[in-house]
């Protein structure tokens, strides 16, 4: 896929309220790919809108490089 493709694809998808690279705050426990859990209220980056805004990958800074997929229901901007 070129780069004007992608850029097309991304310009259409977020038809929700949070977008790549937005800081959020999560609303309740969620836990990690790896395992590990997060509390309600650490601070993440959206990396990644799943479904139209249903879920987002947020990566958080510790433990470093941690990704969770959180619904949309369990985050909120700071």
């Amino acid at each position: 896929m070129n780069v004007e493709t992608h850029y097309l694809l991304r310009r259409e998808e977020p038809r929700s309220n949070l977008r790549d690279l937005d800081a959020v705050v999560l609303t309740a426990d969620v836990r990690t790919d790896d395992g590990d859990v997060m509390k309600a209220g650490t601070e993440g980056t959206v990396v990644g809108i799943w479904r139209d805004g249903a879920a987002y990958e947020v990566e958080f800074p510790e433990p470093m490089g941690a990704l969770a997929t959180v619904p949309a229901d369990q985050l909120r901007r700071p």
